[in-house]
């Protein structure tokens, strides 16, 4: 049956399933998630903006990250949770324009960070002596703001081509937000030209910080072997490790849902996945950044112990 294409005002986003009981149940441990990512995330920014010990570059980026994985699961959650507890499960052109906009921002601005995480993480083990020289508060800045910027010219590319589809007469997400995979399904014709932007975008946005990364990480094993000492290669390689979680949880995710043809998409598996890097993983990264952390650890033990006092 031949599907006709009009002009779209809404959609409808199914979220993850239709039962009554479960949707209270989703709500629950969505909310839990949330509150969660909100008081790790804002928690480890503090710590590092009050402690002069974090006061490296290192940390600088660790703080970026919270900042955005806290406006990354802000873009998803509230709606997830509304879409749970009420009957209205729409959200308009512009809505869904809007999120899918910050969305792409975010997620492309956060692969150009963790790229340039891992080049901090080279500057520190592969050259220490000109470490605190050549990773200046002035260059940290600037490639936090070229991270961003990137990441949003990109969105806004990926948007306008995204929104400007013949959309069909059925208007039904099935998903839990607007996102690439469930809007090709409902275009009434997807040009080659449009998947060979989704590639080239994959191919900027991805696989080239995939790229750098590695190439950062196959110059840090290499120093690492030249330390003499099994102390202090465990010592440099502790320092990187939870950036490997970090990079090997998110790019797995994103590299899986995107490097596909879009004739390949299975929203269900998709769904799963794409909970996993919306909503799951900006929880995640501060307790990965934190927990084998002794700076973090005594930051958080004087932060508490001050407050401790002032009662």
């Amino acid at each position: 049956m031949e599907r006709s294409n009009h002009t779209v005002t809404e959609f409808i986003l199914v979220g993850f399933t239709t039962d009554p009981t479960m949707q209270l149940v989703l709500f629950v441990v969505f909310l839990g998630v949330y509150s969660l990512t909100v008081v790790g995330n804002i928690t480890l920014t503090v710590l590092i903006c009050n402690d002069s010990r974090l006061h490296t570059p290192m940390y600088f980026f660790i703080g970026n990250l919270s900042f955005l994985d806290l406006w990354y699961s802000s873009v998803y959650t509230p709606k997830i949770l509304m879409t749970c507890i009420s009957e209205d499960k729409s959200i308009s052109f512009a809505g869904c324009a809007t999120q899918f906009f910050f969305s792409a921002g975010l997620a492309y601005s956060e692969c150009y960070l963790l790229a340039v995480m891992a080049y901090d993480r080279y500057m520190a083990i592969s050259k220490p002596l000109l470490y605190a020289q050549a990773m200046s508060r002035r260059l940290c800045i600037c490639l936090v703001i070229y991270s961003y910027t990137g990441g949003f010219v990109n969105a806004i590319i990926l948007t306008s081509n995204t929104f400007t589809l013949d959309f069909c007469d059925d208007t039904v997400i099935d998903d839990f937000f607007c996102d690439v995979p469930p809007l090709v399904k409902l275009a009434c014709d997807v040009m080659e030209s449009y998947q060979a932007m989704l590639y080239f975008l994959l191919a900027s946005n991805v696989i080239t910080p995939t790229m750098l990364i590695l190439a950062s990480y196959l110059f840090i094993i290499a120093a690492i072997l030249r330390i003499r000492s099994t102390q202090g290669r465990r010592k440099a390689f502790s320092t990187c490790s939870s950036h490997l979680v970090s990079v090997t949880l998110y790019y797995g995710s994103i590299l899986y849902i995107y490097s596909r043809p879009s004739a390949s998409y299975s929203l269900e598996r998709d769904k799963m996945v794409s909970t996993f890097y919306t909503v799951l993983f900006p929880m995640l990264n501060p307790m990965i950044y934190s927990l084998r952390n002794k700076d973090v650890k005594e930051a958080l033990k004087k932060l508490f112990h001050f407050k401790h006092l002032e009662v």
